[in-house]
């Protein structure tokens, strides 16, 4: 009974992850840069259960059978597939095409990596993110610093585009920023499209019907829980009547 219990408990937690992760997919639908992640969960190993109640002087070994402890999460990834451009007729708009990342500086120094191309200048007219990131470039020279507008000229801009051999080397630091170690991402020439901008690649449909799953087996759970503890009531009351 314990051990039924043990494992509806690990399965309902695996089912609040679960719900979280859909729910924070839903809510950035309209994130631009956004990417949707995603949980791998898989059946645990399967145990053999025995005792030594069988036979006449209930001391003989007797199999019980197997016993699956419940589920696991095996990964969380993120998908970075590339969503949709739009159109916003804002000349501070960029979207990349293809691979690659914009490059930022955050406010402690700290290199970091999006997608998310709606910027704005601050009141030094440098292109920074909607958060206040500096948005890092590369003169002619090689030089990395930041994009300097003047006269609310965006044209010839060259942003510092960083890619990585691995996606799963990024760390996801907010909903559309990123992290690596140091000496991972390598500069690429990325292709950029100004006054657009990509959107989240969540679909709706999909995360509505993952929510909906969810909901099943959480009520399933619940009533494997019910009739767990409606048993535990009854062999309480039985072994006291006794």
């Amino acid at each position: 009974m314990i051990r039924s219990l043990n494992t509806i408990n690990r399965n309902m937690n695996i089912l609040q992850k679960k719900q979280e992760n859909t729910s924070a997919n839903i809510t950035n639908v309209n994130t631009p840069g956004f990417k949707f992640q995603d949980i791998v969960q898989s059946t645990m190993e399967t145990h053999q259960l025995v005792n030594y109640a069988g036979g006449r002087d209930a001391n003989r070994r007797q199999e019980l059978g197997g016993f699956i402890y419940g589920n696991q999460i095996d990964e969380i990834y993120r998908n970075f597939e590339q969503g949709t451009l739009v159109e916003t007729g804002n000349f501070s708009d960029f979207a990349i095409i293809g691979n690659g990342f914009f490059t930022i500086q955050m406010d402690d120094g700290t290199i970091a990596y999006t997608r998310n191309g709606n910027f704005k200048l601050n009141e030094n007219n440098e292109l920074v993110t909607m958060e206040g990131y500096i948005v890092l470039g590369s003169s002619e020279f090689d030089e990395i610093g930041p994009i300097v507008v003047e006269d609310n000229d965006f044209t010839n801009i060259n942003f510092l585009i960083s890619d990585f051999n691995d996606y799963r080397e990024l760390t996801s630091i907010g909903d559309t920023i990123f992290t690596a170690d140091e000496g991972l991402s390598f500069a690429i020439n990325g292709e950029v499209k100004q006054a657009f901008l990509e959107s989240s690649n969540v679909v709706i449909v999909d995360e509505l019907v993952k929510m909906i799953e969810i909901s099943r087996e959480f009520e399933a759970n619940q009533k494997l829980l019910h009739t767990a503890d409606e048993t535990l009531n009854k062999a309480v009351n039985e072994v006291g009547r006794v």
